[in-house]
C-alpha cells in the first residue's frame, strides 16, 4: 500500500475522516470477498491439459498408439504413451507460464483506488476496496465500487456503461446516506462501479462492492476480450491453415500409394499418420502467444505495462512518436527560478536572500490561485516557495474558505479561485494561467502588452515556463458565468524550470538512428518549447515550430503538409492532438502518442499505440492507451520499442526455423516410401523431434538477446509479412539441405548394406544433429557462429543438451534402441553422421559472411 499526498484536503469533511482502520479492512475483505467481478481468469492446468488433448498432434498420437497395439507391438504403443506424456508435460509447462505472466500482467493493469484509512491517504488495489471505505476521487478516476458522496466540488460522472446515456451526470455531496439506489438522473449522491468520474473531486463513502455492485449484479465486465486479430495472426492462421490442407491430402495420397503397392494397410495408415505429424504446423500459434506474451512481460519489467498483448507485434512499426514534454522528457520536479513584478525581477537561488516585500503579492496570490493540497508540480513548486519567504507574513492564508473555482478550458488558458477572508466583507479572486491568458483577463493596453510580451519571451528563451498571475475583489451575490466577469489586476510573472531527464538526448538520438521522429508536445510558450528542444538534442528546426492557435487556423490539408517538417507544437490543449494524430495517419505514418489526462483519450485512442502516464496519467488515459508508462520516462518509451523489435527478430527467426525443420522430416517420411526404401519414421521418432522442436522455437528463441544493430534498422512496415518470400526462400533452402544430407546418408547406408535398423539409426542421428545446428546458425542472422556462442542463452543449452543426451541414449541402451527401432552403430559412424547434419546447416554461415563481410 502505498501512501498519497494527492489527496485534495480543500473537500470539506476529509481532514476530519479517520476512515477505517487496516485490521477492519482486512476482516471485512475476509468476510466479503475481493472487490472484483467474476471474469476471465488464466485457465487452470487441467483446462490446459483438456486443451493439448484436443489438439490434432494428440489425437493423431492416440489413433497410433491404437494401431501399434493392433499390430500387436505393445512396447511401441507404451512407449509412444511415454513420449506423448512428455510432450503434454512441456506442452502444458509452457502454456502455464505464459498464462502466469499473463495474470502477473493483469494484476498489474488491475484499477487502483486512493482511501483514506487511519486518517492517512493511501493508493491501493482497486481490489482491495471494502464497503465503508472513504474514496477519494479526482477528474479522470474509475470509480471502484457503488458509493455515496459525502462531499464534493462541480461533480459529475459518464454512466453511459449502466444507462446507454453518455451525457455527463452532476451529482451532490449528502452525508448520511446508507443505502445505494439505481442510477436515477441528476442531483443523487449515487455513484457506481465502473463509471468515469469526468468532473470535479469528491469523497465517497463505498456501500457495496464486487458482485453487490450494480454492475455486478447485471453481470457486465469492464475488460472485455478483443475479438478482432491482428494482422501477424491473419498472417500465421492462413498459414497454418495452408499446411494442415497440404499436409492432410499429402497423407492420404502416402496412405494410398502404401496401401496398393504393399497391400498393407493398417501400416499405411500409420505411415500416412507420420507424415500428417511432420507436416502439422501445430507449433505456430503457440509460438505467437508465448513470444508476445512474454515480451509484454520483458517489457514490464521496464516500467512499461502493455494493457493490449498484440501492442508487442507493432512496436517494430512505429515510424512517429509525439511525446509530451512535462514529466516525459523533462522530470517532472519543477521549481520556481524567477518571479517579475512590474519591471523589477528577483531570481530564486539556493542561498534563499530574503524575498522582496515587492514580490510578496505576486506569490501570495500564485499560491491562492493553486490547489491547498496541489498534485499538479508547478503548484508544488509554488506551495514550497511559500513556505520558504512567506511563512512568517501575513501572506499565506491557511484559515481562508475556497468558495467557488473557475477550470482552465482551452479557451481560456487559465484558472480562477474565489476565497471568502475572515476580516473582509468582499471576495478575493486570484488567477494564473498563461500569459496572454491573463493579460487578456486584465484588458491591458498595447504598451503593457509589449513590456508583459518581452518579459516572456526572455523567461521562456532561457527555457523556463512562465505563468501570469492577477487577482481581484468581488462584491456580488451571484458567481460570475466567466472568468472576464471579474475586474483583474495584473500582478506579475513566474518562471518555473523543469530540468530534462539527464538520459533523454541519448534516447532522441536512438529513435533518430532507428528511423523515428519525434515529436514534442506542450502547452509551453514557444520559446520555452524551443529552448528544451534544443536541451535535448531534437533533431529539426526549432524555430519551425506550430503553436495551437496556428494550429487551429489550418484546414486538414494544410496541416498535413506542415506537420512534414514540424517537430514542435507548443501552446496546444490535448484536444488538439487528436487533429495531430489524424493528420500524420494521413500522411501514411505509424504513431504512437503520449497522454494523461481526460481530453488526451479520444487521440490515444486514435493512434496506432497510444501510450499513458501512469505516475499522473488519469484512469481513463490509462484505459484509452495500449501502454502505460509506469515511471512516465521517455527512456522507458524507447526501452520497449527496442524489446518490441527484438521480440519481432526472434519470433520471425523462430518461424523460420520451423518451417526449415519440418521439410526434412516431412521429405524423410515421404520420399523413402515412394523410392521403395524403408520407412525411416514412426510416430515415436516424431514425438521425439518435437521435444526438440517445441521448447526451441517457443522458449530458446524468444529468450535469444536482440541484434546489436535492432535500433539502427529503419521501421518495419505494417504491411511486411511475418513471412515474406526472401525467408521462405531461405527456410525452404535450409530445410532442403538438411533433406538432402539425410536422404545421402540414408542412401550411401542402404546400397553399402547396412541393415534397416542401422539405416534409420543413421539418418536419424543427422537428422537430430542437423536439428540442433539449424537452432545454432539461426540464433543471429548477422554474427557468426562464433560471436552467438558469446550471447547468453540458458533456454538454448538446455534444449541442445537435453537433445544430444537422449539422442545418445537412445543409440546405446538396448531398450531405447529396440523402442525407436535401431541397430547399434559405431561411434566413427554417430560422428560422420553429426559432420553431415551440421555441415547441411552451416553453410548458412557463409551466407551471413557474405552478405555482412
Amino acid at each position: 500500500m502505498e501512501k498519497s499526498a494527492h489527496a485534495n484536503t480543500n473537500l470539506p469533511f476529509l481532514t476530519e475522516m479517520h476512515g477505517l482502520t487496516q485490521a477492519e479492512a482486512w476482516k471485512r475483505l475476509q468476510a466479503e470477498g475481493k472487490n472484483e467481478l467474476p471474469s476471465t481468469r488464466g485457465r487452470s492446468i487441467t483446462a490446459i491439459a483438456l486443451g493439448v488433448i484436443r489438439e490434432p498432434m494428440f489425437l493423431l498420437l492416440l489413433v497410433a498408439g491404437v494401431i501399434y497395439l493392433l499390430l500387436g507391438d505393445v512396447s511401441d504403443a507404451l512407449m509412444l504413451l511415454f513420449f506423448v506424456c512428455i510432450v503434454m508435460g512441456i506442452t502444458i509447462f509452457q502454456e502455464r507460464k505464459t498464462e502466469r505472466v499473463l495474470e502477473a500482467l493483469r494484476d498489474i493493469s488491475s484499477p487502483r483506488a486512493l482511501v483514506m484509512r487511519e486518517g492517512t491517504a493511501q493508493r491501493i488495489a482497486g481490489q482491495d476496496v471494502v464497503r465503508g471505505d472513504i474514496l477519494i476521487l479526482n477528474e479522470g478516476d474509475r470509480i471502484p465500487a457503488d458509493a455515496a458522496l459525502i462531499s464534493c466540488h462541480d461533480f459529475a460522472t459518464n454512466e453511459s456503461m449502466l444507462t446507454g446515456e453518455s451525457v455527463p451526470v452532476r451529482k451532490t455531496g449528502q452525508p448520511g446516506v446508507g443505502k445505494m439506489l439505481p442510477p436515477g438522473g441528476e442531483g443523487s449522491p449515487f455513484i457506481y462501479s465502473g463509471t468515469l468520474v469526468v468532473q470535479g473531486q469528491g469523497t465517497a463513502l463505498v456501500l457495496a462492492t464486487g458482485s453487490r455492485t450494480e454492475l455486478g449484479k447485471i453481470g457486465k465486465s469492464l475488460h472485455e476480450m478483443e475479438s478482432d486479430n491482428t494482422p501477424l495472426q491473419k498472417e500465421i492462421n492462413r498459414l497454418v491453415r495452408n499446411l494442415a490442407t497440404g499436409g492432410i491430402l499429402l497423407s492420404l495420397t502416402l496412405v494410398m500409394i502404401y496401401g496398393l503397392i504393399h497391400d498393407y494397410w493398417l501400416q499405411g495408415l500409420l505411415v500416412g499418420i507420420t507424415l500428417a505429424m511432420t507436416m502439422l504446423p501445430e507449433e505456430y500459434p503457440l509460438v505467437l502467444i508465448v513470444f508476445t506474451a512474454m515480451g509484454a512481460w520483458r517489457i514490464s519489467r521496464h516500467r512499461v505495462l502493455t494493457r493490449r498483448i498484440p501492442t508487442v507485434e507493432a512496436l517494430g512499426s512505429i515510424t512517429v512518436l509525439c511525446t509530451d514534454k512535462t514529466g516525459t522528457l523533462t522530470l517532472n520536479q519543477m521549481t520556481v527560478q524567477q518571479l517579475t513584478a512590474g519591471n523589477a525581477s528577483f531570481s530564486v537561488t539556493a542561498d534563499e536572500e530574503p524575498l522582496p516585500e515587492l514580490f510578496h503579492e505576486l506569490l501570495e496570490f500564485s499560491i491562492l490561485a493553486s490547489k491547498a493540497d496541489p498534485f499538479d508540480p508547478m503548484e508544488k513548486a509554488i506551495h514550497k516557495l511559500g513556505e520558504t519567504y512567506l511563512s512568517s507574513t501575513e501572506h499565506l492564508h491557511r484559515n481562508w474558505k475556497l468558495l467557488h473555482a473557475y477550470s482552465l478550458t482551452p479557451e481560456l488558458l487559465a484558472l480562477s479561485h474565489v476565497w471568502q477572508a475572515d476580516d473582509r466583507a468582499e471576495y478575493i479572486v486570484a488567477t494564473k494561467g498563461a500569459p496572454e491568458a491573463i493579460a487578456s483577463l486584465c484588458h491591458l493596453d498595447a504598451q503593457q502588452l509589449s513590456e508583459i510580451s518581452a518579459q516572456v519571451n526572455l523567461l521562456a528563451r532561457q527555457g523556463m515556463r512562465v505563468l501570469g498571475v492577477a487577482k481581484a475583489s468581488y462584491h456580488g451575490q451571484e458567481w460570475p458565468d466567466i472568468q472576464h466577469d471579474f475586474d483583474f489586476e495584473f500582478v506579475g510573472l513566474i518562471g518555473l524550470a523543469d530540468p530534462i531527464r539527464p538520459t533523454v538526448p541519448a534516447a532522441i538520438e536512438e529513435c533518430t538512428n532507428a528511423g523515428i521522429r519525434i515529436i514534442m508536445i506542450t502547452g509551453d510558450y514557444p520559446a520555452t518549447a524551443a529552448a528544451i528542444a534544443r536541451q535535448i538534442n531534437l533533431p529539426g528546426r526549432h524555430d519551425h515550430l506550430i503553436t495551437g492557435t496556428e494550429l487551429d487556423q489550418m484546414d486538414d490539408e494544410t496541416l498535413r503538409k506542415r506537420i512534414g517538417d514540424s517537430n514542435i507544437f507548443a501552446r496546444m490543449v490535448p484536444e488538439q492532438k487528436l487533429r495531430l494524430v489524424n493528420a500524420l495517419k494521413d500522411n501514411g505514418e505509424i504513431v504512437a502518442m503520449t497522454g494523461d489526462g481526460v481530453n488526451d483519450a479520444p487521440a490515444l485512442k486514435t493512434a496506432h499505440i497510444g501510450i499513458a502516464m501512469g505516475g499522473r496519467g488519469t484512469d481513463v488515459a490509462r484505459e484509452a492507451a495500449s501502454l502505460v508508462l509506469l515511471d512516465d520516462d521517455f527512456t522507458s518509451i524507447v526501452r520497449a520499442m527496442r524489446i518490441g523489435r527484438g521480440i519481432f527478430d526472434n519470433l520471425r527467426k523462430a518461424m523460420a526455423y520451423i518451417f526449415a525443420v519440418h521439410i526434412p522430416i516431412a521429405g524423410l517420411s515421404l520420399i523413402p516410401v515412394l523410392l521403395g526404401w524403408p520407412a525411416v519414421f514412426a510416430p515415436v521418432h516424431i514425438v521425439f523431434l518435437e521435444m526438440i522442436i517445441n521448447p526451441a522455437c517457443s522458449i530458446a528463441f524468444e529468450a535469444e538477446p536482440a541484434e546489436s544493430d535492432i535500433m539502427r534498422r529503419p521501421p518495419r512496415s505494417p504491411q511486411e509479412p511475418l513471412f515474406g518470400k526472401r525467408i521462405a526462400l531461405l527456410s525452404l533452402l535450409q530445410g532442403t539441405m538438411l533433406l538432402l544430407a539425410a536422404l545421402a546418408v540414408l542412401g550411401y547406408a542402404l546400397m553399402h548394406g547396412a541393415t534397416e535398423g542401422e539405416a534409420r539409426a543413421l539418418t536419424f542421428s543427422t537428422l537430430v544433429t542437423g536439428n540442433l545446428g539449424l537452432i545454432l546458425v539461426n540464433r543471429s542472422w548477422q554474427l557468426d557462429f562464433f560471436s552467438s556462442l558469446r550471447r547468453p542463452n540458458s533456454a538454448l543449452w538446455w534444449v541442445t543438451g537435453g537433445a544430444l543426451a537422449f539422442l545418445l541414449l537412445a543409440l546405446h541402451v538396448s531398450f531405447l534402441r529396440e523402442i525407436f527401432h535401431f541397430s547399434p552403430i559405431t561411434p566413427i559412424q554417430v560422428g560422420l553422421c553429426c559432420a553431415a547434419g551440421l555441415c547441411s546447416a552451416f553453410w548458412f554461415e557463409l551466407f551471413k559472411l557474405f552478405k555482412h563481410p
